[in-house]
């Protein structure tokens, strides 16, 4: 069934399907009389432009006490009624994200006429959750010198960490975990609804989403109570939904490389980089027009937009071999730095219906076209950072996201919601047509000791393209019912999320890849092309939470029920070069299924009283993120048949191999799995495959029922957060937060064809290297090889660790937060992160030397024994990765009567963790190891240094805006100018780690871009 057959039958069928939003902010307080006594059937109506009923409802409680909950954002007046005493109005009221503003309340008798009216003095402390929030205004952030993607927002959130730390220029797949946390966590919301990725746990994909014209958008950062599933961080987009009067807007923004300057310095020069990491141009375009259809009953808000940016690459260059099938080598043309292209234009639409005083309905359509114009080699998550243009696929890919929500208050106590959103697009990258390279064999240059003589760049990728057809989606049903008092709201939901991901991997009609070092062959990898990987996976969760304000406490608890399951369609291997009999899988459970059951408390007390002070705590179990992957798609028989190659591909193995006569071609029989040495009658020395059952129908990679199903095996995380809250001033307040999170539910990789016995330890000895610690020249400890007889031999199965011994990973950290706001002219966000993450699996690691962290079943972290794999070969099973500091922030001021507004960004966090990848030559293993390398491996690759021991350069940045408002009849044009990198900082983001002796270890590859000026032009009507 298509995707839009599927949206359409969610949309028709949403009203029948409870669902739940998240929270967005509320008005409550007290009404009380002349003497301090609670007034209760006291009449509290908020009315606001925001709501398209105009106006939401409460009665107080017996303690006098009101809340009104689900409130969009916006300002709104509040008046409060009772038969025989005087109204009483607050006007002015600002509420954002999921903020509780205090609103209270004394009547004196009187009559209807003598109404009060005052302006409101919202407290800048929300006493009434444990929920630790950052929410921008649209406003802020159409003032502050960024691109308007959900991406170029998070580097400003203290505890973030991206997977991007270059100046962003467009949208990208971005991971953002938070205090150390997995790197799939981070959610990124529309409206309460998750937009997700299911490769990524359905974390957040390359949507893109114009922040520009968002009413606001909200970080959360800690005290999700049952609505959510993951720990971490939720970006929360509230988008604009039009309103009772016209109105819209066109934006327009630009630069190129004619207003960047040069950051290159005589260090970088000496150290290798030859050039900058500059950009070619970047340009955004928008427009969007919103108003009524109906007044008060049908609303609109439609979007165009389009955009793009290129950038140079500062190392590879365009191959003057590319196509040559007689050429092996890769020779740089020096005048064509290779490049990356990004463009996208979509077309959006909502509209909100009233359809009566107490049901309210919206649809939402957004179809996009990511990279449909890209020429450029934009490399895939899944592909080789270093590679050259022949070998790079197509980014482009359609994306589409489909929106629909009910709302209905059905009494001033009782709120039904539901809603339903679909995700569906491209994966990776496509093959790049015509395909001049499909019958080439694809080369990777290995520079183990360094590779002049095949273009001097370490790990390479060059020749031939490898690629995929891949399409993925993620479609949420979820829906809640609220009962609300003064005192108490009580709130129950449901949640189901289906997800699809189809996948086929190609590599050249060859099926093999050459490895080089230096140019010369000394392994080859074997695959099995076309390669077919379908998954389906879903969950279920219901939940109910509980608030409770007595006073001035506020307790806060939440139980959740999660169920999650994977199946497998059938699927078709072969018939193929390395598989000549297909093997047809019949469709298969995987997981099946995790049942969780997940308690969250938490508790705010209002020190004084005044709403100025607040202490607040929170304790809660939160899950590994459900997706096409992990555990949920490794479990697939297509995944567990015979390979060694990683899963983001075709399945093969690797072998090693020395060209004896030198022409290129393996002249050994490959489809034999042994050793073979042919080299005395002319052929070649080709070693045993990695995997010795590759190519036939058998299961080498296998899971322990134990974690495919039952309760609490699922991975999981417990976060505590303590934090301190004051109001300074009359709109401004600083937050000190403690946060522990602590992650369980590890698996490892168990070969039971291995005994610890069949694993000889070796060490090796540093080379003497003034740039390594101590100058080199120690021992590194701890290393296995396989014995030669047991090489190749594969029989894993996927198991819990705690079978092996103790794993544990936690972090522990402090955030200073503040956010400042005097008057509607000055604003200041942002705070500083300080934290460390420590990992320890070394009860496992000794119980089981085959283990290998960045294997079938692992969980990906930020930072963890996951993100610095443990193997054979890396000994560092105890990391600290060293208490690192963040700081984060943006402002906007704007000169009063001039209509000049000044903004700034800033962001200082560490450098890029480094490594030396060290490719030991077996003659200096031997030695310590008694005999040579199992499987004729002419080297083993072993870091030199311990994770979180050294980190590169410092990254600071500091970006700065000057604008000018043009006020001319109804219109309101701001014309800015926008400077990235003011300081011209040439702060280096990424190295060479590949480790040679007095070679160009640490070279730097890319810097931080340039400083750089952007023009924008938006007007508003």
């Amino acid at each position: 069934m298509s995707f839009r057959l599927q949206a359409l039958g969610a949309l028709l069928a949403v009203a029948a399907a409870p669902a739940t939003a998240t929270a967005q902010g509320a008005i409550a307080g007290t009404v009380r009389d002349p003497n301090k006594a609670p007034l209760a059937g006291v009449t509290v109506v908020a009315s606001s432009p925001a709501l398209i009923e105009g106006t939401r409802t409460a009665v107080t409680d017996g303690d006098g006490r009101y809340r009104i909950e689900e409130l969009r954002p916006g300002t709104y007046s509040v008046k409060f009624t009772r038969p025989g005493w005087a109204p009483f109005e607050v006007d002015g009221i600002e509420l954002a994200g999921s903020f509780t503003a205090t609103v209270d309340a004394s009547l004196t008798l009187g009559a209807l006429t003598d109404v009060v009216n005052v302006t409101a003095e919202v407290p800048a402390v929300d006493p009434h959750t444990a929920r630790q929030d950052v929410t921008l205004s649209g406003d802020l952030i159409r003032s502050i010198p960024t691109v308007r993607s959900y991406n170029a927002l998070l580097p400003f959130v203290p505890g973030v960490v991206t997977n991007v730390n270059d100046t962003v220029t467009a949208t990208s797949s971005t991971s953002f975990p938070i205090h150390g946390g997995r790197a799939n966590e981070g959610r990124l919301t529309l409206d309460g609804l998750t937009i997700g990725s299911p490769p990524s746990g359905n974390s957040a994909t390359s949507y893109v989403i114009d922040v520009g014209t968002a009413q606001e958008v909200t970080f959360t950062t800690a005290g999700g109570l049952g609505e959510s599933e993951t720990a971490g961080l939720v970006m929360n987009i509230v988008p604009a939904s039009g309103g009772n009067t016209t109105h819209g807007s066109l934006f327009a923004s630009g630069t190129d490389s004619v207003f960047q300057s040069n950051n290159m310095t005589p260090a970088l020069r000496a150290q290798g980089l030859s050039t900058a990491t500059p950009l070619a141009d970047v340009y955004d375009f928008s427009g969007t027009i919103g108003g009524p259809i109906v007044r008060n009953r049908l609303w609109y808000f439609v979007t165009g937009h389009a955009g793009g940016s290129t950038r140079n690459s500062a190392t590879v260059h365009y191959n003057l071999n590319a196509g040559d099938p007689a050429a092996w080598l890769y020779a740089p043309d020096l005048s064509r730095p290779e490049y990356s292209d990004r463009t996208f234009d979509n077309a959006s639409g909502r509209v909100t219906w009233q359809v009566t005083p107490r049901n309210r309905v919206a649809a939402f359509w957004d179809q996009q076209s990511l990279c449909g114009g890209c020429t450029g080699a934009t490399p895939g998550l899944s592909e080789p950072q270093q590679i050259s243009p022949e070998a790079v696929g197509v980014l482009g890919r359609p994306l589409t996201v489909a929106q629909a929500t009910w709302w209905s208050p059905v009494t001033n106590r009782l709120l039904i919601e539901a809603g339903f959103v679909g995700t569906r697009f491209g994966v990776g990258n496509f093959e790049r047509v015509p395909n001049p390279t499909s019958g080439l064999i694809r080369v990777a240059e290995q520079c183990a000791s360094g590779c002049a003589a095949n273009g001097g760049i370490p790990g390479l990728v060059y020749r031939s393209q490898d690629y995929s057809v891949a399409y993925t989606g993620s479609y949420l049903w979820q829906g809640s019912l609220s009962y609300v008092t003064g005192s108490h709201v009580l709130k129950a939901g449901y949640q189901h999320t289906l997800m699809t991901d189809d996948r086929t991997w190609y590599t050249n009609t060859q099926n093999l890849t050459y490895r080089l070092n230096n140019g010369v062959p000394n392994q080859l990898t074997e695959s099995i092309s076309p390669w077919v990987n379908d998954t389906r996976a879903g969950w279920d969760g219901l939940f109910l939470q509980e608030q409770w304000t007595r006073a001035r406490l506020t307790l806060q608890g939440a139980l959740r029920f999660d169920r999650a399951t994977s199946w497998f369609p059938e699927q078709q291997e072969g018939p193929s070069r390395f598989l000549p009999t297909p093997i047809v899988i019949p469709e298969t459970r995987g997981v099946d299924s995790y049942k969780d059951l997940s308690p969250r408390v938490g508790a705010a007390y209002d020190v004084f009283g005044n709403g100025r002070t607040a202490i607040k705590a929170f304790l809660g179990r939160y899950l590994d993120g459900v997706g096409s992957s992990g555990t949920y798609a490794n479990a697939n028989p297509s995944m567990r048949l015979p390979s060694t190659t990683s899963s983001f591909g075709t399945a093969g193995v690797t072998r090693s191999w020395i060209d004896a006569n030198g022409n290129f071609v393996p002249d050994c029989d490959l489809q034999n799995p042994a050793a073979q040495d042919l080299r005395a009658s002319g052929g070649d020395l080709c070693g045993v495959i990695s995997n010795t059952s590759f190519g036939q129908s058998a299961l080498t990679n296998n899971f322990d029922p134990a974690i495919l199903n039952g309760w609490g095996v699922r991975p999981s995380d417990w976060d505590l957060s303590v934090s301190a809250q004051q109001q300074v001033g009359s709109r401004s307040a600083v937050s000190v937060t403690y946060t522990r999170r602590s992650f369980h539910g590890f698996t490892v990789v168990d070969n039971l064809a291995l005994q610890p016995s069949d694993l000889t330890p070796f060490s090796i000895v540093a080379p003497l290297d003034p740039r390594l610690p101590g100058g080199g020249g120690y021992i590194v400890g701890g290393l296995y090889d396989v014995t030669p007889d047991k090489a190749g031999q594969v029989a894993n199965v996927v198991t819990a660790s705690s079978k092996y011994g103790d794993w544990f990973q936690y972090f522990n950290g402090i955030d200073v937060t503040g956010n400042v706001r005097v008057g509607a002219r000055l604003t200041l966000v942002g705070g500083t992160s300080t934290g460390q993450t420590v990992a320890d699996n070394c009860g496992v690691r000794s119980a089981l030397p085959e283990l290998s962290t960045s294997t079938t079943g692992s969980s990906a972290f930020g930072a963890g024994l996951n993100g610095s794999a443990v193997t054979p070969l890396s000994p560092y099973c105890h990391v600290a990765y060293g208490v690192l500091t963040q700081v984060r922030g943006l402002g906007s001021y704007v000169v009063p009567k001039a209509e000049l507004e000044l903004a700034v960004t800033f962001q200082s966090k560490p450098g890029a963790q480094l490594a030396a990848n060290y490719a030991v030559p077996n003659s200096a293993i031997a030695p310590s190891l008694g005999r040579s390398l199992s499987g004729n491996a002419p080297n083993a690759t072993v870091n030199l240094i311990a994770p979180g021991s050294m980190y590169g350069d410092r990254i600071t940045q500091l970006d700065v805006r000057l604008a000018r408002t043009l006020r001319i009849a109804r219109t309101r044009t701001r014309l800015a100018v926008d400077v990235y990198n003011v300081l011209n900082s040439s702060a280096v983001l990424s190295y060479n780690n590949t480790f040679v002796p007095g070679g160009s270890w640490l070279q730097p590859l890319t810097i931080l871009t340039p400083r750089f000026f952007r023009f924008t032009a938006e007007m508003t009507f």
